[in-house]
């Protein structure tokens, strides 16, 4: 019987890589090293026979079990360990009998799926750490070549002070490279074996359990934890916390983005492509379909973060139902991640960009998003609250005559007192105005690259 395709979205929402990672074949083989690394290490420490590994070994291959057939029996096994260790002893007991015996011994079916799950997550982690790094150096050109180009800083979604491009982009930069460093530190404790047998005790190999424990994380090249970690699930709930962080910040650069594209900003704009954001009716339209891949990841990674949280409080040495819980959350936690780093390793190296957008929209205030810079100047001359009340005033005139700042400004008698034409000029031009972004860019660039 063959399992029911469900890739329609796929391609759009993940990565192909990442998706192999956490696809059937990739959790049975999880499982599987798992057990071939068991009997090595138990050989290794005179537990079973040396000479039945090879046997056990070469039944260790994901590609030779029915998964549509290990699908059925997890229905009434309750887990998917059971029926692939059945399975594996058939395949062993086919070439090698007295192999057979040895299956497995002194783990359980958690082991087997925790342990798999983290082989599962350094393979996922490799992704990660490379996506990131891609997208933090694509981040890092981008900030500086733009990191002198004046744009409008958005505050409430209103025109603020000017920032610089570079500026904002280097934002979003200083986000994934705080996530590098995170998923730096946690490493080590997320990637341990998981190896406690029925209770968490060993008790099953005795005196040799802890030598087993030893060579197992040894064939594994996996960290060994303190104790066996059942129902202490704070490990994968802090990955699960990470990947939250990451998909809100992409979320937050596909935000941006998304908003910057918008008709009546045109500021900035993903690559164009054939027949990349279209739209069925309307043959003009350039959707940010990158964009939304990323905002999509940041709504629906929260949800599936609370449900890693709440599946902690698990019952006793072994769990009932929570443990479950986690076992399709967390791999589509690592999707969504991968799907929305994967469209913004294609958007960020490839950003069209309008700077002549980007000047004409500082101006569709006439002044105002400059009225800051004249405030402080003129408070220089005659004190804070008189300054602010009188461009406060100006800026009111300005709007309701439909004019300019800058001559309403040259009209007032107390600003004229104080400023000179060329002194006005130079105050309302945003790029006088940009305040520490360019060193916000250079900062944010030497952290990114302090991690190479």
């Amino acid at each position: 019987m063959n399992l029911p395709s469900n890739q329609l979205f796929d391609r759009y929402f993940t990565a192909p890589a990442m998706r192999a990672v956490f696809s059937d074949s990739g959790r049975v083989q999880g499982m599987l090293d798992f057990e071939a690394a068991l009997a090595r290490a138990e050989a290794a420490v005179g537990v079973i026979p040396s000479g039945v590994v090879a046997a056990i070994e070469s039944a260790c291959r994901a590609e030779r079990y029915d998964f549509a057939a290990l699908a059925e029996a997890i229905g009434s096994a309750g887990n998917s360990a059971i029926p692939l260790v059945k399975a594996l002893g058939r395949q062993i007991a086919a070439t090698d009998p007295e192999a057979e015996r040895y299956v497995h011994l002194g783990a359980t079916s958690q082991d087997v799926m925790d342990t798999g799950l983290v082989l599962q997550l350094r393979q996922a982690i490799g992704l990660l750490e490379q996506n990131l790094a891609q997208l933090g150096e694509s981040l890092a050109r981008q900030a500086v070549a733009h990191a002198a180009t004046p744009i409008s800083g958005r505050t409430w979604l209103q025109h603020a002070t000017p920032v610089t491009l570079g500026m904002k982009i280097a934002g979003w930069l200083g986000a994934i490279t705080r996530h590098r460093q995170r998923l730096a530190e946690l490493k080590p404790r997320l990637l341990c074996l998981q190896f406690g047998g029925a209770s968490g005790s060993l008790a099953a190999l005795g005196e040799h359990a802890w030598p087993v424990s030893e060579a197992l994380a040894r064939e594994l090249d996996l960290n060994l934890p303190d104790q066996p970690w059942h129902t202490q699930r704070d490990r994968l709930v802090e990955f699960a916390s990470l990947l939250g962080l990451v998909a809100g910040s992409l979320g937050k650069l596909g935000r941006d983005l998304s908003l910057l594209m918008q008709t009546d900003v045109g500021e900035v704009f993903e690559p164009a492509a054939p027949g990349k954001g279209g739209s069925s009716t309307m043959p003009h339209k350039r959707n940010p379909v990158g964009s939304a891949v990323m905002i999509a990841a940041a709504t629906r990674a929260p949800g599936l973060v609370a449900t890693m949280l709440s599946a902690m409080p698990q019952e006793h040495e072994r769990s009932l139902g929570l443990w479950h819980a986690e076992w399709e959350t967390l791999p589509e936690l690592c999707c969504l991640v991968a799907g929305a780093l994967q469209q913004a390793l294609v958007a960020v190296p490839a950003l069209e960009f309008d700077e002549a957008r980007m000047a004409a929209n500082l101006e569709l205030t006439r002044g105002l998003v400059l009225a800051e810079a004249i405030s402080i100047a003129l408070a220089q001359r005659i004190g804070r609250d008189a300054a602010h009340h009188e461009v406060e005033r100006c800026c009111k005139q300005a709007v309701a005559e439909g004019r300019h700042l800058r001559t309403v400004l040259a009209d007032n008698s107390v600003v004229a007192e104080h400023f000179t034409a060329d002194e006005l000029d130079r105050l309302l031009d945003p790029a006088h105005y940009l305040g520490q972004a360019r060193r916000w860019v250079d900062r944010a660039v030497a952290e990114h690259r302090s991690l190479r």
